[in-house]
């Protein structure tokens, strides 16, 4: 187990990166660079020639990116082109946002799609399950921006139950009375639709372990003992589909940082999200490069701990690491 745990560190590690390295040239290839946003469309060459040095960008590519690399290492993520501070600073406040918002998707995603699987796995081939899966269809099929306008039309602008944006009341200041009932009633929606559009392809997947797991000999001897169907579906076919599930749940956490972009620009929402809008647009650099660092570190943090938790789940998918010890 701690030789899988190793091997699966120094992958990780690899991945980052070589998802930096990659990311880096990409960026500087692209056309556009940060000087424009100094300068006017007709400035003088010489002008942009020294806004370039300053910038740093007058160097060769190769020269950029060991200097870049060497900060990196460092934890010096650099200085903002476009608002003058020191992206760890920027990272510091945007980080913790987008990580309570997946977060709080994440249980959703889970507790739902596991709760909507199961039900129609129980009622398989039934009217019930019917129903589901034309539900869950129809929430995978839609654009998560769309069901935001819709959620935000109905809750927040017709019956006004809840904040149409951004991470809390102006003016109420952390510790008065009513701060943080006002924080969760601005959670609420961003939190349900990143959570309900990842929980219906959730529940897909729920439902064909669990079925898989029912159509067993295990199954059919349980029930021939007098189990419930309920019972067999919980103590017997829920444990055998929980690696599967665990490693959904784990790669469900690109899909969920990829949706907190768009969610956090509909909702105003001041994570990673909206500041890589921003920095994209702005071509500055440190700001992209260091977000999708982080970015980076979530997924691959995500697809890790899913492949610890399925070989603690599963005895048999450590069977590699006894081959490894022969």
């Amino acid at each position: 187990m701690l030789a899988r745990i190793v091997r699966r560190g120094l992958h990780a590690v690899l991945l980052v990166a070589i998802t930096l390295t990659v990311t880096f040239f990409v960026l500087r290839l692209a056309p556009g660079d940060p000087s424009g946003r100094y300068l006017a469309d007709a400035a003088d060459p010489a002008d942009i020639a020294r806004v370039e040095r300053s910038l740093g960008l007058d160097d060769p590519l190769p020269v950029q990116f060991v200097r870049w690399a060497s900060s990196f290492l460092t934890g010096d993520f650099g200085t903002s082109l476009d608002h003058h501070r020191p992206v760890r600073d920027m990272l510091a406040e945007a980080i913790p946002r987008t990580l309570l918002l997946a977060s709080l998707a994440l249980v959703l995603q889970i507790g739902l799609g596991v709760w909507v699987g199961a039900m129609a796995a129980r009622h398989r081939h039934g009217a019930l399950d019917a129903l589901l899966s034309v539900l869950v269809t129809a929430l995978f099929a839609l654009p998560a921006f769309y069901l935001a306008y819709l959620l935000i039309g109905w809750f927040a602008l017709d019956h006004a139950w809840f904040p149409t944006a951004g991470i809390g009341t102006p003016g109420l200041d952390r510790g008065e009375p009513g701060w943080l009932f006002d924080r969760i009633r601005h959670l609420v929606l961003p939190v349900c639709v990143l959570g309900i559009a990842s929980a219906a392809s959730f529940a897909r997947f729920t439902r064909g372990s669990l079925i898989d797991a029912l159509a067993q000999d295990y199954a059919r001897t349980a029930r021939a003992k007098g189990l419930t169907e309920a019972g067999v579906l919980w103590r017997h076919a829920f444990r055998d589909a929980l690696p599967t599930l665990l490693t959904i749940a784990g790669l469900s956490t690109p899909f969920l940082i990829g949706g907190a972009v768009v969610v956090e620009t509909v909702f105003a929402w001041p994570g990673m999200g909206a500041l890589l809008i921003d920095a994209i647009g702005a071509r500055d650099y440190p700001v992209v490069l260091a977000i999708n660092f982080a970015c980076a570190c979530a997924v691959v943090a995500g697809s890790f701990f899913a492949d610890v938790a399925v070989a603690w789940a599963d005895p048999r998918a450590r069977g590699d690491d006894a081959e490894d010890a022969t």
